[in-house]
């Protein structure tokens, strides 16, 4: 029987939805059992952790390529050997390449999360290539990569990074727990200028391509055309937001448009809409759906990737095309006029995020992992 704590090292570059996933993966793990370091970029708070770890090491990490990296190696490896881990954990793919070589020659467990294969974004052919190789390279240095779903593990198989034996799948979760018991409400329409009247719907996640924001207000412009006090919410940023400004000035509905930024808990906005929407382009999982599943919100997600492993078509939400702003303004406007389907979408959602997304089990699935490794 082990007596002593099993000590990880985590190492983390991406900040956002890895950052979540690490707070609550965290604070579910038995500290009991486990002793957790976490070795992050600049783009990570220690005041987050301060109850969540038992130590807490900044370096320079930045996500581009480039020159800096060979001092994030030398740097982790430096702390790797200071804290001597049971098990070193990288999270996301420029932590995971950064981390595996890294600890190359020293003893412990590897374990590599990528929180979405880097060669499923939309880039070039020369980069898909690219990630696609260091990926298979750097797979030789770890013990286990889990995989976020059924299709990134697919994606590793048909990419051939690695035996199958080295895969496992560990669903994401959202912490339904802090979720039911925390406070709601703290966000009013009135603070957004909507009425309360209105149609609400909205999305969550970077302004950016891979989140098709642009497909998001192509649609918004049909909604709103067939219900006039239609308006619509994007809790995040990015680089694509005066593009996605303009549009709804174009077209005559910048004052039903909102745009939050970025914030640290889109629950509280999740909570203002009538329909939730997810229509990446790629997505590894899609974390916005569990929480919208959770705060009982009916669903519209592209037909990509992981989607259809959470979503299925008329159960739990509809599935419309990627870039198909027609198809995602049809399934938008059924939910409002059909009797009945939202109803049925959120009842089975809900029962959905508590059998298959909760936090607990995302943490038990790694427990079980690693004391099956150090036994």
């Amino acid at each position: 029987m082990r007596k002593k704590k099993i000590r990880i090292l985590h190492v983390a570059q991406a900040a956002g939805g890895v950052d979540r996933y690490i707070r609550i993966l965290l604070k579910y793990l038995d500290k009991e059992k486990f002793e957790n370091i976490l070795v992050c970029s600049q783009d990570y708070h220690a005041e987050d952790y301060k109850c969540l770890v038992d130590s807490f090491e900044q370096i320079e990490m930045s996500r581009a390529i480039g020159g800096n990296d060979l001092m994030a190696i030398g740097q982790v490896r430096k702390l790797i050997k200071k804290y001597n881990p049971d098990i070193v954990y990288a999270h996301s793919s420029k932590a995971g390449a950064i981390t595996r070589v890294a600890d190359i020659g020293l003893k412990n467990y590897c374990v590599y999360n990528p929180h979405g294969w880097a060669f499923n974004m939309r880039c070039s052919n020369k980069k898909r290539i690219m990630y696609t190789a260091i990926e298979k390279m750097a797979a030789l240095f770890c013990d286990k990569i889990i995989c976020i779903s059924e299709a990134e593990k697919q994606s590793a198989l048909e990419k051939k990074i690695c035996k199958e034996n080295k895969l496992q799948v560990i669903f994401n979760g959202v912490d339904i727990e802090a979720y039911e018991c925390g406070k709601h409400g703290a966000v009013k329409r009135k603070e957004l200028g909507i009425p309360e009247d209105a149609f609400v719907v909205g999305m969550v996640g970077r302004i950016s391509s891979q989140k098709a924001p642009d497909v998001f207000v192509k649609m918004a412009k049909f909604v709103k055309d067939e219900v006039p006090n239609a308006h619509f919410i994007i809790v995040g940023n990015g680089n694509q937001e005066a593009e996605i400004r303009k549009y709804a000035e174009d077209n005559d509905f910048s004052e039903n448009l909102h745009i939050t930024g970025w914030v640290d808990d889109p629950m509280s906005y999740i909570e203002l809409f009538d329909v939730s929407c997810l229509l990446s382009r790629w997505e590894g999982f899609g974390l916005a759906l569990p929480e919208y599943m959770m705060a009982s919100k009916p669903i519209v997600a592209s037909r990509v990737d992981a989607i259809p492993n959470i979503i299925r078509n008329g159960e739990n939400g509809l599935l419309v095309n990627v870039d198909d702003a027609d198809g995602a303004s049809e399934a938008v406007l059924r939910i409002y006029q059909e009797n009945g389907l939202q109803d049925k979408l959120v009842a089975q959602g809900l029962k959905d995020v508590h059998d298959r997304f909760d936090a607990r089990r995302v943490s038990e699935e790694h427990e079980k992992l690693f004391n099956k490794e150090m036994d």
